[in-house]
């Protein structure tokens, strides 16, 4: 089984992807702060997911990745907070983003909490 086919990975990536397009209507003038900054974030959390995947066997690691990955989706949640401050977004489509992020750490915190069973 390839970490491709986790449902968190999946979900991650669908949301990373969302994220990139989003981020093209955002002022130019945000492109090394806010941009990169959002997009590197969001797409980290399938960086660690599939890094930690790889590394299943070792219980310490693998908890420590998905970790890193639920604290880069944080990481994204605080983004999208300052992109509708700014009001690069609505209202509406952050609600939708932070719903998907928060199912994305829903499913991380499953797999911390049950390690064994993704070996």
């Amino acid at each position: 089984m390839s970490f491709k086919s986790l449902l968190v990975y999946q979900k991650g990536f669908s949301l990373a992807m969302e994220i990139f397009h989003l981020t093209k209507i955002f002022p130019k003038s945000e492109l090394f702060s806010l941009t990169s900054q959002i997009i590197r974030s969001s797409r980290s959390v399938c960086s660690n997911i599939s890094e930690g995947y790889r590394k299943r066997q070792y219980e310490k690691h693998f908890k420590s990745k998905m970790s890193d990955a639920d604290s880069e989706n944080s990481e994204t949640q605080l983004w999208l907070d300052f992109a509708l401050a700014c009001e690069y977004i609505t209202e509406e489509k952050k609600l939708d983003l932070q719903a998907k992020s928060e199912e994305v750490g829903k499913l991380l915190n499953y797999m911390i909490n049950n390690p064994g069973k993704f070996r």
